[in-house]
């Protein structure tokens, strides 16, 4: 009836008093619907930030005066979850990552549109586990990232069916970070807390939503990007090409396809003046020859997004 766990409720009643129910012969306890009333106002008044410890002292009637001021809140938080649709499905793992998940204040940012469908210790239980549905999120709670542990994401990413991977971690290289980063997933740097979670988690069932909306219209969906370290892409796009895409006119009123051309024109300007950088010695021509082929491979992923954004705009892709 409360929609909050019993544990949570003892503990509120021992520490707070929050209310005192009769004790049937049974043992079992006993709450009027005054009783009821009271703390299904101070559940919802926990959910938008109100501490327990200032609401337990509170009569029924100063309850309902201080939800009045939440009143916009209290009503539309369950209609924003309803427009998203089912909940987001969740896959987590790490110490604690349910409940961390499940707390009050990550919910409330997330519109309660999240729920966790499953929850391992550990990557290697999440890779021993055969999901019969997909998982809209793999989310992995990490004191720190190593290398050896990409396989192991990806192999539990691929077992639970997740659509999509984020790690909150705490330490790592730079090399590493960017390894997974470049393998797609999503990286929260820890300390996390729980309003920050809650906006991420919002912000994931955005993008589900988005992505719900433009499979039910039938538009495109984007092609996946392949990244792969290997030979320099040749430039698609001169940059005449690109000042012409540039200023032709769109419907986006955020200008996504100009500033996707600079940002083309940008790298393969840095392209250019990596391959034309004085080296000092065979080690820094090698680290030279690695920032060109990350500028081309990022140029060449972003060539791919100006034609996929002319093509939904009906726009002329630029004359290679």
């Amino acid at each position: 009836m409360l929609q909050m766990p019993g544990a949570t409720l003892r503990i509120w009643e021992r520490r707070y008093n929050v209310a005192a129910p009769a004790t049937t012969s049974s043992g079992h306890r006993q709450y009027s619907a005054a009783d009821v009333q009271r703390l299904a106002l101070i559940r919802q008044l926990t959910l938008v930030g109100h501490r327990i410890g200032s609401l337990a002292s509170l009569d029924l009637e100063r309850l309902r005066d201080v939800a009045s001021t939440h009143a916009a809140a209290l009503t539309h938080a369950p209609a924003r979850a309803h427009r998203t649709g089912a909940a987001c499905k969740l896959a987590v793992v790490g110490r604690g990552a349910e409940h961390r998940v499940e707390r009050s204040e990550v919910q409330l940012r997330a519109d309660r549109a999240v729920h966790v469908a499953a929850a391992f210790g550990s990557l290697r239980a999440a890779r021993r586990h055969a999901a019969a549905a997909r998982h809209d999120l793999l989310l992995v709670f990490a004191d720190g990232l190593q290398a050896s542990m990409l396989a192991d994401v990806q192999a539990a990413a691929k077992a639970l069916r997740a659509r999509h991977t984020a790690i909150a971690y705490s330490f790592a290289p730079g090399s590493v970070t960017r390894a997974f980063a470049a393998c797609g997933i999503s990286l929260i740097r820890e300390p996390l807390d729980d309003a920050s979670l809650g906006d991420f988690l919002s912000r994931v069932v955005a993008t589900r939503s988005r992505q719900s909306a433009s499979a039910a219209s039938g538009s495109p969906a984007a092609p996946p990007v392949a990244i792969t370290l290997g030979s320099e892409a040749p430039r698609r796009y001169d940059d005449a090409a690109l000042a012409d895409f540039a200023g032709l006119s769109t419907t986006i009123a955020c200008e996504c396809p100009r500033h996707l051309a600079e940002i083309i024109q940008k790298l393969s300007h840095f392209e250019a003046y990596s391959a034309q950088c004085e080296h000092l010695d065979a080690s820094d021509a090698a680290l030279h020859s690695y920032l060109g082929r990350i500028t081309a491979t990022a140029r060449s992923i972003f060539e791919s997004a100006l034609e996929h954004v002319a093509v939904r705009e009906g726009l002329v892709v630029p004359q290679r």
